[in-house]
């Protein structure tokens, strides 16, 4: 489904229409070249998989905004029928080339036409920290609700012998807990213990953001592995485990791109309320990077994002050596 708004006329489409994403990844890259440099490049078979599979089996609704035929901008509809019904979330980009002509407005509004036939009553949407966004979302009635950071690990300058300095005065502390790798794909009755873990991530900062916590079912945890699988991406679960109730205390995840192996992301680390206080964060960070070093060595970077007022994880990521490479901000308004 599509239509057209003035003279731009937005297209639908899904991970089979092979030319269509290939121009939306060209749009993308574009964007990504002018607006943040420093973002690893989409690509083909990266956004394939992505509007196939999702992160965890909610793929997104993807647009091509056109004009005479040539592409002039991209859109994103995500909706979660998890939790949070009353959101969408939109992505908007338009083509460098192209700016400045109202298409990102045309494109907005088609999206916003769309939440409310969906029954959806906010939105929400990224962007750079910039004028441009900041001045975008102001006319649009786009409130800034939270603002985050993107920050990356370059192996090769990593300290270890600093690293081991940190993790072995550390240690002492979580001396009730161990460290375990857990399978990429969780055993089924280990599942509703591991969802409840994942749900520590809920105590994260939101900021203003109008929204509510994350619901994780064992069925969204087996969605979460399989799509991950599903897109060739490798997962590295590590878990902190009570060693004597067993309990699991937290975890860290970072997945490995399949097809750019030198590419990661940190996904969640969290660790469960009632077993804070004992550096459990800091040592699953850094016995995560000693797995990765040992079963993944190709691995170059580690891409993260966390809120700007988590200022306890970021204390964590600047310990590792995280660099700061750019700053996102995140509005919403009611539709």
């Amino acid at each position: 489904m599509g239509g057209i708004l003035g003279n731009v006329e937005i297209t639908q489409f899904g991970p089979d229409d092979s030319a269509a994403v290939r121009e939306y990844v060209d749009l993308a890259n574009a964007v990504r070249k002018t607006d943040s440099p420093w973002s690893y490049p989409l690509t083909v078979h990266g956004y394939e998989g992505e509007l196939r599979h999702g992160w965890d089996g909610e793929p997104p609704t993807a647009f091509l905004a056109t004009v005479g035929g040539e592409p002039v901008g991209l859109a994103e509809h995500r909706t979660s029928e998890y939790d949070n019904l009353h959101l969408a979330w939109l992505t908007i980009e338009v083509h460098p080339d192209h700016r400045r002509r109202g298409h990102g407005s045309e494109l907005f509004e088609f999206l916003v036409a769309r939440t409310r036939a969906a029954g959806r009553t906010s939105v929400g949407v990224d962007g750079w920290d910039s004028e441009a966004a900041r001045g975008f979302a102001a006319r649009r009635g786009l409130a800034l609700k939270s603002s985050d950071v993107n920050r990356r690990q370059f192996l090769a300058d990593v300290d270890w012998a600093a690293l081991d300095r940190v993790y072995d005065e550390a240690a002492p502390h979580a001396a009730a807990y161990e460290l375990v790798r857990a399978p990429r794909r969780t055993p089924d009755g280990d599942l509703p213990a591991v969802a409840a873990m994942v749900a520590a991530i809920n105590d994260a900062p939101v900021d203003d953001l109008e929204i509510e916590d994350e619901v994780f079912t064992p069925a969204r945890v087996r969605a979460f592995e399989r799509a991950q699988e599903a897109r060739g991406i490798l997962l590295h679960r590590l878990v902190a485990r009570h060693r004597e109730t067993g309990e699991l205390a937290g975890h860290t995840v970072v997945a490995v791109d399949g097809e750019r192996s030198e590419l990661g992301e940190q996904e969640d680390t969290s660790v469960v309320r009632a077993h804070r206080g004992h550096r459990l964060g800091l040592l699953l960070k850094i016995e995560m990077l000693r797995w990765l070093r040992e079963e993944q060595p190709q691995l170059a970077t580690i891409n993260t994002w966390n809120a700007a007022s988590n200022d306890h994880m970021i204390h964590v990521n600047e310990a590792l050596g995280y660099r700061v490479m750019g700053r996102g901000l995140a509005f919403q308004r009611s539709v």
